[in-house]
């Protein structure tokens, strides 16, 4: 594989202390400002995410995103209000206070400049970002790749410490626009806009990517590679044997439905069936 970025460590490693990681995902229920908000406290916000934050530390997973989920329709990046990164660092500080384990941030749709500024007020040490480079055609409507000015505004905060976690085929959206290039090359242009990790997802929340598409994006990249959707006890073995770990949120719920809390006996029978793969 052609280095053609100077990220060469594996940040997997140097955030999660092992090489293969287990991510869990708190999805935020809807923040003020959002169309689905209705009047909740914010201590109802905030204990919601933390009961979901201990549920997936104590039943062993190594590490945790914190999204704003709850915010559907999601906005697109300059839409975004000053209100979802308030609430996101606030509740973020509070889950890394408590759990003391290392947390990401992704804020939705696809808004990297307020992520690194939650990730640096929190004490988050990665953020997670849906389109890195190029563009597609989201459920949000077109939307562009934000590396340049996302990695000047992480040089303004004095950020670099704080890492990319970059989607490659990006589920919920159409790449025809791109269509020209294959997924090697997409994968490959994370790499070059410095991103530190790649993330292979399925068609939808929930929704797996086939083995063939996890291996052909990660021939493509020496980064380091995670499954970020649609990994359940039954296919953890068999992506962990081709990744570097994986982000997971559904099969962790009550009933498998993204919405509902976490559900501790799924999270310590999810870790259990992972653990041989993790012990290789």
């Amino acid at each position: 594989m052609l280095t053609i970025s100077d990220n060469s460590s594996s940040a997997i490693r140097e955030i999660f202390g092992t090489d293969k990681a287990l991510i869990g995902m708190i999805h935020c229920l809807p923040f003020p400002g959002a169309p689905r908000y209705r009047g909740a406290g914010m201590d109802a916000i905030y204990d919601a995410a933390m009961r979901d934050a201990e549920a997936l530390i104590a039943g062993g997973m190594h590490g945790l995103i914190i999204e704003n989920h709850g915010d559907i329709p999601f906005s697109k990046p300059d839409d975004i209000g000053p209100e979802t990164s308030a609430f996101m660092a606030v509740v973020t500080d509070r889950i890394i206070r408590s759990v003391g384990v290392p947390a990401g941030i992704n804020v939705l749709a696809n808004a990297p400049i307020p992520a690194f500024a939650i990730a640096m007020a929190s004490g988050a040490k990665f953020i997670r970002v849906n389109q890195w480079a190029n563009a597609y055609v989201a459920n949000e409507g077109f939307m562009e790749g934000r590396a340049a000015e996302a990695m000047r505004y992480r040089s303004l905060l004095r950020a670099e410490h704080i890492k990319v976690f970059a989607d490659s085929h990006v589920k919920h959206g159409a790449h025809a626009i791109t269509a020209d290039r294959t997924i090697e090359e997409l994968t490959r242009d994370l790499a070059f806009f410095d991103a530190d990790v790649v993330i292979a997802t399925g068609q939808r929340t929930g929704n797996s990517a086939t083995i063939e598409e996890i291996e052909t994006i990660g021939a493509a990249t020496y980064l380091p590679l995670l499954v970020g959707s649609g990994v359940t006890s039954d296919n953890i073995v068999e992506i962990l044997a081709r990744t570097n770990g994986v982000i997971v949120a559904s099969s962790l719920k009550e009933g498998g439905v993204w919405w509902n809390p976490v559900e501790p006996s799924r999270v310590k029978a999810f870790v259990e069936a992972a653990r041989p793969a993790l012990e290789r």
